[in-house]
């Protein structure tokens, strides 16, 4: 399974991504700014998702299209 970032770059376990626009977080009242660094990402079943964890939120799960990676 090939899952790969908003600018085409083969992402593996443990990477590092940096998010590429604002991002509200369901269920708080959280907002994850441009920029935010996000490290050791761990990769799902599907190609298009990314868990992760964030400053203040734990288990999020990102798509990668909004992420880049650092």
């Amino acid at each position: 399974m090939n899952v790969r970032d908003a600018n085409g770059a083969l992402l593996v376990e443990g990477d590092s991504v940096t998010l590429i626009k604002d991002l509200k977080v369901k269920g708080t009242t959280v907002t994850l700014k441009r920029g935010t660094l996000i490290k050791n990402i761990r990769l799902t079943n599907d190609e298009t998702q990314i868990e992760c964890r964030a400053e203040k939120v734990k288990d999020l799960v990102l798509k990668t299209e909004f992420v880049k990676k650092a």
